[in-house]
């Protein structure tokens, strides 16, 4: 990899950036569905103030804007005479969780706009552009989270141009489709590969986030480089028994699905405690007919498991899948699965993990990440790097998820110094 020198900036000018960063994620977590928290979901109001927010904050560096075909925010810096020079893509989401934390994916938007700030060139005449031959773009991807349709990432899969034509029947809680509403919006559903970018178009992408886990914590480091993004998949499964009088029923005729389900749940944590590197969750346990006095006679649960490879994760499901059959034939219940969700391990290109060591200096932890971001799509495209920030306690996804303005100050500069060690190379 070729060095460059490092970024030379006032410490003062790194420290106003971060607490700009800071003050702008309280300002973004005003803006929510759910007074008292923060909710914001993809194609809904609020989705749409925080573009138009992100929009000003991209023109304010001079950049050109505009919202995709998939509603997500784009600012654009071009190097002088250059306005159609491929783009090194910097970024992240948005959207939330319901009831979130403020700084999944906000902080990597708002580091990658800081990014330009610092290193863009600005003329006499105030005109900003960039420095390298490749152009600096920022992107507010719209719906990483698949809160309110279930299907994650479709924002960033729009720009990696695999938008499925099936996602449009999927349907939100209040019954609108997604077709229904996009329209809504304002985006039209017959435009949406408007939004697909071509390999050519791009240089990499480089994703600043929060890690959603404890090791940097508990390692006592702010930052590090992330060598992969896990492979998921995701299921929603159904336990069938039979419904019956829960006073009247002996325990040796109850067929009692609950009971399948929660035994399955227990297997799913047995099973994975004993694999490396993966995860299994059953996030959502439902009961029906959902009587005090009736005898579950159907139940149904979510499994996300996540590994670092694709092989020992398909392995993992195997093996649920057979202590299934066992659970529930001593029950004699019956059991079946939907996948919901499918998405191969992403690894981050061997030059962007330099290039981000190399941003974070010394001896920089390299960390997988059991997490899904943007990047697991834009990598069908393009090559991906990530820089993770320290999350005391490793929570995500919670009111509590934090990161210390201290340490959005080094991330900011390691994020700036990736990107110059990354212009300095030959193309």
């Amino acid at each position: 990899m070729t060095t460059t020198t490092r970024l030379q900036v006032a410490p003062e000018r790194i420290a106003s950036a971060a607490r700009r960063i800071m003050g702008r994620c309280e300002e973004l977590a005003r803006v929510t569905a759910t007074p008292g928290s923060i909710t914001r979901v993809y194609l809904s109001p609020e989705h749409a103030r925080v573009n138009r927010l992100s929009a000003e904050w991209m023109r304010e560096l001079g950049m050109t804007t505009r919202q995709d075909a998939a509603g997500n925010q784009v600012g654009r810096l071009a190097p002088a005479g250059a306005p159609d020079a491929p783009a090194l893509l910097m970024g992240s989401h948005l959207d939330t969780v319901p009831d979130a934390g403020r700084f999944d994916g906000i902080v990597g938007v708002l580091m990658a706009l800081e990014v330009v700030r610092l290193i863009r060139l600005v003329d006499d005449e105030g005109t900003a552009s960039s420095p390298f031959p490749f152009a600096l773009e920022v992107i507010a991807f719209s719906d990483e989270e698949g809160t309110r349709f279930g299907k994650a990432l479709l924002g960033s899969s729009a720009v990696a141009g695999q938008w499925d034509a099936s996602w449009w029947d999927l349907m939100d809680a209040d019954g609108y489709t997604l077709r229904q509403a996009f329209r809504e919006f304002g985006l039209d559903p017959g435009r949406i590969g408007e939004a697909a970018r071509r390999p050519d178009e791009l240089v990499a992408y480089l994703e600043a986030h929060i890690e959603q886990g404890p090791e940097l914590h508990r390692s006592g480091r702010a930052l590090a480089a992330v060598s992969s993004i896990a492979s998921a998949r995701r299921f929603q499964l159904v336990v069938e028994g039979e419904a019956r009088h829960a006073g009247g029923t002996p325990y040796d005729m109850r067929r009692d699905a609950l009971l399948g389900a929660s035994e399955a749940a227990l297997a799913v944590e047995r099973i994975c405690r004993g694999e490396h590197h993966i995860i299994g969750t059953v996030g959502q346990l439902e009961a029906f007919p959902g009587a005090v006095n009736v005898v579950p006679g159907e139940a149904h649960f979510s499994l996300d498991l996540r590994g670092e490879f694709d092989a020992s994760r398909d392995h993992t499901w195997d093996e649920i899948s057979h202590e299934l059959d066992a659970i529930m034939g001593r029950r004699g219940l019956r059991w079946r699965a939907r996948e919901v969700h499918s998405a191969p391990a992403v690894f981050c290109a061997p030059l962007l993990q330099d290039v981000v060591r190399a941003g974070i200096g010394g001896e920089a932890p390299t960390l997988f990440s059991r997490a899904g971001h943007d990047a697991m799509a834009i990598g069908a495209i393009t090559e991906v790097g990530m820089l993770f920030l320290r999350n005391p306690d490793g929570i995500s996804h919670h009111p509590d998820e934090a990161v210390t303005g201290a340490d959005v100050a080094a991330g900011l500069r390691a994020l700036a110094e990736a990107v110059l060690h990354l212009g300095a190379e030959p193309r």
